[in-house]
C-alpha cells in the first residue's frame, strides 16, 4: 500500500472568505496537478455522481484519460432516510452498517426490503448518467475513482469495491478535501489515496467550496458524453 498524496494543513475550518475552491471545476483542476504522474500508467477515471462528475471531468482532460461514472445510492434508515446505514453501488456491492441497523432495531425483512427498493433506484441512476454508453472495461487497468470530498466514506468504499468487482488492478481514491480518518480507514480498500487536502476539523465538504451548488442534470450529459472517449494516442 502506497503513501498519502497531498498534504494536511493545521488550520480551522475555512470562512466564506477563506474557501479553498471557487468550485468543482476549480477543484478538479487542483486534483488533476496531483495526480499528473499517473499520466503514463493510463488511467480511467471514474466519478462518483453528482458532484464527483465536474471534478473528474478535469482530472480526465489534464490526464487524457478516459471518463466514465461509478454509481451509487445511499442507504437510508426507514424512519429517517438522511440516517444512513450504508451505501450500494454497480456490481451488487452493498456496504451495510450492522451496527446502526441493530441500534435502530430494524429488522432483517426491513432490510432486505431497503436493498430491493435501493438496487432498483440504481438501475435507475445507472441509466439515467451513462445513458446508452457502455461502461468503461475495467480488467486489468488503473481505476481513478474521484468526488468532490470525503466525509464519512460509505459512498466511495462502495464504489471502491464496485470496481474491484468489475476487475480493476489498481484502484486508487482521489478527492479535492477528505476527513484524515476516512481516508486513512480507505487505505485498507484500495491501492493508493489522494488528497489536496486534509484538514483535522472536516464537517461537510461543502465548507471547502465557494460555490457548491449542484451540478445540472445537462451539465452532467455534457460532461459525460464529451469526455467518454478514448484519448489521442
Amino acid at each position: 500500500m502506497s503513501g498519502w498524496a497531498g498534504r494536511s494543513p493545521r488550520e480551522p475550518l475555512p470562512s466564506q472568505a477563506l474557501r479553498l475552491f471557487a468550485d468543482r471545476h476549480d477543484a478538479g483542476r487542483r486534483l488533476a496537478a496531483l495526480l499528473e504522474p499517473l499520466r503514463g500508467e493510463h488511467p480511467l477515471i471514474l466519478a462518483i455522481p453528482r458532484g464527483g462528475v465536474p471534478v473528474a471531468a478535469e482530472v480526465a482532460r489534464a490526464l487524457r484519460a478516459p471518463l466514465d461514472v461509478v454509481v451509487v445510492r445511499k442507504l437510508g434508515a426507514p424512519e429517517n432516510p438522511e440516517y444512513a446505514l450504508g451505501a450500494l453501488a454497480e456490481g451488487g456491492v452493498h456496504v451495510l452498517s450492522e451496527r446502526a441497523v441493530a441500534a435502530l432495531g430494524i429488522s432483517a425483512l426491513a432490510v432486505a426490503h431497503l436493498l430491493s427498493r435501493g438496487e432498483a433506484e440504481l438501475e435507475d441512476r445507472v441509466r439515467r448518467y451513462r445513458g446508452g454508453r457502455e461502461p468503461l472495461a475495467l480488467t486489468g487497468r488503473t481505476a481513478i475513482v474521484v468526488d468532490d470530498g470525503l466525509a464519512t466514506g460509505r459512498s466511495a468504499l462502495a464504489a471502491t469495491r464496485s470496481l474491484r468487482v468489475r476487475g480493476a488492478a489498481h484502484v486508487i481514491l482521489a478527492v479535492p478535501v477528505g476527513a484524515p480518518r476516512s481516508l486513512e480507514a480507505m487505505r485498507t480498500e484500495v491501492d493508493e489515496v489522494a488528497s489536496v487536502y486534509m484538514p483535522e476539523e472536516m464537517t461537510a465538504v461543502g465548507h471547502w467550496y465557494q460555490d457548491f451548488s449542484p451540478p445540472c442534470d445537462a451539465e452532467l450529459a455534457s460532461l459525460l458524453a464529451h469526455s467518454a472517449i478514448p484519448p489521442a494516442p
